[in-house]
This record gives C-alpha cells, structure tokens and sequence, in this order.
C-alpha cells in the first residue's frame, strides 16, 4: 500500500468552503479512496469526536491485514486529513465488532 496519496483539493471541494468538519473529512477520505481501492483495500469512516479531534476509521480489504496499513494510516491519511481539516487531531483504526 502506498502512503504516498497527493491527490490535490479543488476550489469548490468541503476543505475551502463552509462545511462541517465531519463533511470535509468525508470528501478527503474520498479523493484518497482511489488509491487505497487500487491495492485492493477501502477505508471506512466510524466517527469523528469533535471534542477530542479524533478521526476513527476502519480499514477493510486488502488493507486491514496489510503490514503497511499503519504507515498508511499515520503518513498517509492522518496527515491528509490534518492539513485539509484543521479540527483534526488524529486517525485511529478500530476494528470491526
């Protein structure tokens, strides 16, 4: 999996507009997508705590049982998601119940 996802924003996208910070984290999640889709694996958004700035996210396919789903997540994800949404603090993975 490639923790490398430079997929750029666009003037109109939830990252430049009034938007709730749980929809601008959706519409990141969604311009990374593609490239986790592309090795076989998804990602799932569980929750956002606004109070703590917590994303949490599942990791399903290819990528749950990835060695590099962490780098993926942390170098990948965390950081996509802390530079285009400010109110982010953090990506956790949880697993499914």
């Amino acid at each position: 999996m490639e923790p490398t996802l430079e997929v750029p924003m666009n003037e109109s996208s939830a990252a430049t507009r009034n938007a709730s910070a749980k929809e601008r984290i959706e519409e990141v999640l969604d311009s990374i997508r593609p490239a986790i889709r592309a090795d076989g694996g998804d990602i799932v958004l569980v929750g956002f705590d606004e109070l703590d700035g917590i994303v949490r996210i599942r990791m399903v396919g290819a990528c749950y049982a990835c060695p590099m789903s962490m780098l993926t997540l942390k170098a990948g994800i965390e950081q996509r998601l802390r530079m285009q949404v400010p109110e982010v603090r953090s990506v956790e993975s949880v697993e499914s119940v």
